[in-house]
């Protein structure tokens, strides 16, 4: 679904499956169940095709592919199975003794008709991921992949019909056209990845129509490296971190390093080492590096480093294949803090140095900045661990590894502030999708009558301490209750 798609169409979508939520088809675990199976065994028949697909629109590495995308969606899927029936149940809560007796709980369910909208750099996983959320909380769900992946879009729009019941469930390709198409109807909750300029666009069409949404974005994910780290290790896992993760065209990858003057010289011959051993002496010809996604985004990177002040900071790498799209991975050390390349989120693979004389200093560089999407710090200082995560706000944190917080479904994955809202990723997928709705059950028993009028001061006394949890007003009220004339 994708060509002619306009206004008119977009709102026969929704109207169709707003009337399938209505009818209570997506409420039971069956459904859900039978959804989420039928995804992973499309992952699973179909891991060739995905792969291709991913090879087709980022050249990224077979490995990367299964490890960052096939595998961690099947994941999810298996995950959401597993839990779904536990996650499904209402949740008894305690009551206070204003209510008593009484009952409460809170029953989770569905939104209703929910609309994803995906990005291009995991194209295949972003897509998924959200869906598997929708799904597993009982709403009916429109997916719209990222146009600029066009291969793995056209994948997800040819194959999961075959998987999944479409009268819940619908793809809609397209670009701007398309997705302002989707963005003019009511949703009941709208999940966006990709940048802030896009989200804002999202959110402003939200606002019409007072739709909940999750944003996830992403920012300028620093690395704090302190000099008493084991320098040959914390090296791999910043490259791996990096350019590993296609080619540093990832919200979560690392955006800069800050370091201290004096290990700052160690840390980039480390690099360097790591990089020649990952990717060899012609990184621009490794099958191991994704490309950049298109001609356009590969101009704008360009123009980042070919600014003046930054040319000149270029200690490794920096060399350009336009016609393959490839860039080799690029180290730059003390970038000035007002060049581009340090104000906008790079998005590839240059990797800016930035050196202090103390470590905690860095925090305040940090902190000047829009809280980032990820934070990330090698070190084996414990207070220094400790300040770090007292000190800087971001969506997440890692310790001495990078990028691996994505891949553990019992933490919340998400923004703060430019770097978006709402979080997703295993039970709380579930929660991205499920309203909360608080249930109180009384009896007809416990009839207090100080509740109601006539009010007089000693009903005002009784309903002070009931308020406050002490429960000798009321025992008092219960005695001389009958004598009180006033009543």
């Amino acid at each position: 679904m994708g060509k002619g798609f306009d206004g008119a169409r977009a709102a026969d979508v929704v109207a169709e499956l707003r009337e399938t939520f209505r009818s209570g088809r997506t409420r039971s675990l069956q459904w859900r169940a039978a959804q989420l199976k039928a995804i992973a065994r499309m992952i699973d028949e179909n891991e060739a095709d995905i792969t291709a697909a991913l090879y087709n629109d980022l050249a990224k590495p077979p490995t990367e592919s299964i490890l960052h995308e096939i595998a961690l969606a099947k994941e999810a899927c298996l995950f959401a199975l597993k839990k779904l029936k536990r996650w499904m149940k209402p949740r008894k809560v305690s009551t206070s003794i204003t209510t008593f007796p009484s009952s409460a709980k809170i029953v989770p369910e569905p939104f209703g008709v929910v609309l994803v909208i995906s990005a291009w750099n995991f194209p295949f996983l972003l897509s998924i991921d959200p869906v598997i959320g929708a799904i597993a909380a009982g709403n009916t769900v429109v997916l719209k992949p990222s146009e600029v992946a066009t291969a793995t879009s056209s994948f997800i729009a040819k194959n999961l019909p075959h998987y999944v019941d479409n009268s819940c469930i619908r793809v809609v390709e397209g670009s701007i056209p398309e997705a302002s198409a989707l963005l003019e109807q009511k949703w009941d909750k709208i999940f966006y990845t990709g940048s802030a300029r896009v989200g804002r666009i999202v959110m402003a069409a939200a606002v019409k129509h007072l739709t909940p949404l999750v944003l996830e974005l992403g920012g300028k994910c620093p690395v704090l490296v302190d000099s008493n780290v084991d320098i040959k290790v914390a090296a791999k896992r910043i490259v791996v971190g990096k350019w590993g993760c296609n080619s540093g065209q990832a919200c979560i990858a690392p955006d800069y390093i800050i370091t201290t003057k004096a290990f700052a010289p160690k840390l980039v011959d480390a690099l360097k080492i790591t990089l020649e051993k990952f990717y060899g002496k012609d990184p621009l010809g490794s099958a191991d590096l994704s490309r950049i996604v298109n001609s356009s985004h590969f101009t704008r990177l360009k123009n980042l480093l070919d600014e003046d002040k930054v040319s000149g900071t270029i200690v490794h790498g920096g060399q350009q294949d336009e016609k393959h799209l490839k860039i080799a991975p690029t180290l730059l050390l003390d970038v000035p803090s007002d060049a581009s390349i340090m104000k906008e989120e790079i998005f590839g693979p240059l990797l800016p140095i930035i050196t202090v004389d103390d470590l905690e200093h860095s925090f305040d560089v940090i902190n000047s900045k829009p809280k980032p999407l990820a934070a990330y710090l090698f070190t084996k200082d414990h207070k220094l661990e400790k300040k770090f995560v007292k000190t800087v706000s971001a969506g997440g944190m890692l310790i001495n590894d990078a990028i691996l917080q994505f891949t553990n479904p019992h933490l919340p994955f998400g923004g703060v502030g430019e770097s978006g809202m709402g979080s997703y990723h295993g039970r709380f997928s579930f929660d991205a999708f499920s309203h909360k709705k608080a249930v109180l059950s009384r009896c007809f028993l416990g009839e207090i009558p100080m509740r109601y009028p006539p009010y007089t001061p000693l009903k005002q006394k009784v309903l002070r301490g009931l308020i406050a949890g002490n429960v000798l007003p009321l025992l008092h009220a219960l005695v001389v209750w009958p004598a009180h004339k006033k009543v």
